[in-house]
């Protein structure tokens, strides 16, 4: 019988293992409405004065400034506050709803604006297109998954990141050097796009934002969908990109605990509005943000 017994104990001991965002028993699991309710209560101590701009080093690159934005007459963002250093990543966080790919619609124009300011390099840009903002301010979209042409190859995806550009002729010259730079990507510069893993399709969705050299990379939820292996991949480009070519980054992501690891700042967002801001691995040791974000 004894047998019986630890084998029993052991599956109770398994059983308490089990993982959320990889942190956490699932004693710690709670539903959905109680992280929106608890998250909330977040809101009720404010941002202490100065916060924002500390976080950012140096004169702030992306700066937004009391924000009111939505779709249509809705407003999602209210009184939104943003900073980051040229060269900086910073990462969204939140429940469901909470209006973080809002802030990077907005960024990029595809948000009605009610309500403050917009500035990228110290250019106010509240007012710009999309594609001016591509073409003048340099801020490029990454959207989420499934943004590739499935029917076009990999080198014709490519070619499409350069729509903005003099001639076609510019936009194949910067294709060629993504292809030095990620040989993984030259050896399938023939293939159609829909025969790609979803890393492979993630670096082209990355790749293609860079023909256009933009200084500022708006990324939405890079690990959605991936296996492990290649997020992990997904996540050591980004690091590139910032790291290696200075790019400034902001992202959301649903994997809290990756996001903040990656990024040199962290934001909580509920309801429209910011509820906590600190470094990255600040944020990451927070309880309140384990408990409600990262299942722990």
């Amino acid at each position: 019988m004894a047998p019986e017994n630890n084998q029993s104990e052991s599956n109770q001991e398994d059983a308490k293992r089990i993982r959320g965002y990889g942190l956490g028993g699932v004693e710690t699991v709670i539903s959905v409405e109680d992280v929106n309710r608890q998250a909330a209560a977040l809101t009720e101590s404010g941002i202490p004065e100065g916060r924002i701009a500390a976080l950012a080093t140096g004169e702030p690159y992306v700066s937004i400034d009391g924000l009111r934005a939505g779709y249509g007459k809705m407003e999602i963002l209210h009184d939104f506050n943003l900073q980051v250093g040229r060269g900086q990543s910073l990462c969204l966080i939140g429940p469901n709803g909470a209006g973080k790919s809002t802030v990077l619609h907005s960024i990029f124009g595809f948000t009605n604006i009610f309500a403050g300011s917009i500035t990228v390099g110290g250019r106010d840009v509240t007012k710009l297109s999309p594609k001016d903002k591509l073409r003048t301010a340099g801020v490029a979209y990454i959207l989420q998954d499934k943004s590739v042409f499935p029917a076009m190859t990999v080198e014709e995806n490519l070619w499409m990141g350069g729509y903005l550009m003099d001639s076609p002729a510019q936009a194949r010259k910067k294709a060629e050097q993504i292809f030095d730079k990620y040989p993984r990507l030259a050896e399938r510069r023939g293939h159609q796009a829909k025969v790609l893993s979803g890393g492979e399709r993630r670096l082209l969705e990355i790749s293609r934002a860079l023909v256009m050299e933009p200084e500022v990379l708006l990324v939405d939820e890079p690990s959605i969908g991936l296996e492990p292996r290649f997020i992990d991949m997904v996540f050591e480009i980004l690091n590139d990109l910032q790291k290696g070519e200075g790019k400034t980054i902001i992202m959301v992501e649903q994997n809290a605990k990756k996001g903040l690891e990656f990024a040199d700042i962290g934001y909580v967002l509920v309801s429209g509005e910011l509820a906590m801001a600190d470094a990255g691995d600040r944020l990451l040791e927070d309880p309140q943000v384990g408990r409600l974000f990262l299942g722990g």
